[in-house]
């Protein structure tokens, strides 16, 4: 079984494939809302659901916000601007070309000046401002390139003015409430108050189990990282904008740094952005994209990503099956229980779950279980077991769809969705029969089994048990 999961971004590149992706790998579905109508994302939703309905497997929905971010507005095709020529920001909304592009943040002119550098799409073009006039922002081109229409701005030391939650981004996420997203994943997050301004939404809209990612992309976050990990359900670290808003040499050594802080404090983690960028446009990738997406896993990363290369590329099954391959063949060469051994765990809170967990997992590493199986309703228990990293599976059962969903994104668990079971002895029966279900273990063999004694309660994980499958769970 695949460890690391793998998000996929939904775009023009996926209509009619969302079967194949699912079939091929696909852990979880992105829906980029910086880009397209709502109509088109409820077609892709409903695309989504359907699939994973018909092919029975868990795939969670995740809205990426706008957020806080800078755009060029819509062009009239592909333009290629050469180094050297004169490209203006205008402050007007109006359809774009070769000459002139019109900016969202119309107070942007406010905090540039000349020799100021602008940034669009992830910094492959690159615009050296020369002039302010009537609000408009002249540049030249320093950077040329082929660049679209709405793609990303960034500026160094900008103070922007821009609030972190727009109307726009509200509509967004009740339109995802609405529509039974699992999780939201939050562009431009600066400290832990972002978050909780969310989570009044939230509340507001009586959806407080929906998981809160937190996306790190600019200095602010990494400065706040440990608030902001407190704060959130998971960590995303999106090193497209962190790249241009951090010298790009630092961001290899913030991504090790975030994925061992997250690690050590049982908290997901996703690495995302140009993972397999070359696949957008070729059939393999290059040697060091494949080197970028293992070193993320022998890092100990829960999820990788794929955005444009499903989004928008010629090769998005492709792309999903490389990611997959790459994925099987780091975690065949990991070494779990010598990782686990080295691995701090100091900063893990010192609870009763936390110290089952961990028992459990050293328990599965001594006897080699098959599995460990966890009877859970809100998923901590099979998070807290997730973050130890075992070498065996995890198998959560549990009886709600939307914890099964979110769990199908959490390294090494297999959730299974169980009918509700009342007394002790059939919950814990049902538990073996749905992990002989999975074909992780056959009867004989050991799995380790945890959970709660007396059952009906959350929070109340207590027990270990080391189970032989086909015996009796509880004898009478």
């Amino acid at each position: 079984m695949r460890k690391t999961k793998i998000i996929c971004t939904l775009g023009p590149a996926t209509e009619g494939k969302i079967d194949q992706l699912i079939e091929n790998g696909m852990d979880a579905a992105r829906l980029n809302f910086s880009h397209e109508t709502h109509e088109i994302h409820l077609r892709r939703i409903k695309e989504t659901k359907q699939a994973r309905e018909k092919l029975n497997k868990p795939i969670p929905l995740i809205i990426d916000t706008r957020g806080p971010e800078m755009r060029i507005g819509v062009l009239s095709k592909k333009v290629t601007l050469k180094q050297g020529q004169i490209f203006t920001l205008v402050n007007e909304d109006l359809i774009g070309d070769e000459k002139k592009a019109s900016i969202s943040n119309k107070n942007l002119y406010l905090c540039v000046k000349p020799t100021k550098e602008i940034f669009i799409d992830d910094g492959r073009i690159r615009l050296e401002v020369t002039s302010i006039k009537d609000k408009d922002i002249i540049c030249k081109v320093t950077s040329g390139g082929v660049i679209s229409s709405k793609k990303g701005v960034n500026v160094h030391d900008c103070e922007t003015g821009l609030p972190f939650i727009s109307e726009s981004d509200i509509k967004d996420i009740e339109f995802a409430l609405d529509n039974d997203f699992d999780y939201i994943a939050l562009s431009f997050v600066r400290k832990a108050s972002d978050i909780y301004q969310v989570r009044t939404l939230l509340k507001k809209k009586y959806k407080q189990d929906v998981k809160i990612i937190a996306k790190i992309e600019n200095q602010e976050a990494v400065r706040n990282i440990d608030e902001i990990i407190d704060a959130s359900d998971s960590i995303m670290i999106a090193r497209g904008d962190l790249g241009i808003e951090l010298p790009i040499s630092e961001v290899p050594v913030i991504q090790k740094k975030l994925i061992k802080k997250c690690y050590s404090n049982a908290k997901p983690v996703i690495v995302a952005t140009q993972m397999l960028e070359s696949m957008t446009d070729n059939p393999l990738p290059t040697r060091a994209e494949v080197s970028d997406v293992a070193n993320a896993v022998y890092d100990g990363t829960s999820v990788v990503m794929l955005s444009g290369e499903t989004a928008a590329g010629d090769f998005p099954i492709e792309s999903l099956r490389m990611m997959v391959q790459v994925i099987n063949d780091t975690e065949a060469d990991i070494d779990y229980r010598k990782r686990f051994d080295l691995k701090s765990f100091d900063q893990i809170e010192k609870n009763v779950l936390n110290i089952i967990s961990k028992a459990a997992v050293v328990a599965s590493f001594e006897i080699d279980a098959k599995a460990i199986v966890v009877p859970t309703r809100t998923g901590n228990s099979a998070r807290m077991l997730s973050s130890y990293r075992p070498k065996s599976a995890i198998v959560a059962i549990t009886v709600k769809p939307e914890i099964q969903r979110q769990l199908n994104m959490s390294w090494g668990i297999m959730p299974m969705l169980s009918k509700f079971i009342g007394e002790q002895k059939e919950l814990y029966e049902n538990a073996m029969e749905l992990t002989q279900e999975t074909g992780l273990a056959e009867k004989g063999d050991i799995v380790v089994l945890t959970g709660g004694i007396p059952t009906g309660s959350d929070g109340k994980t207590n027990m270990i048990k080391l189970h032989k499958m086909g015996d009796k769970v509880i004898n009478e």
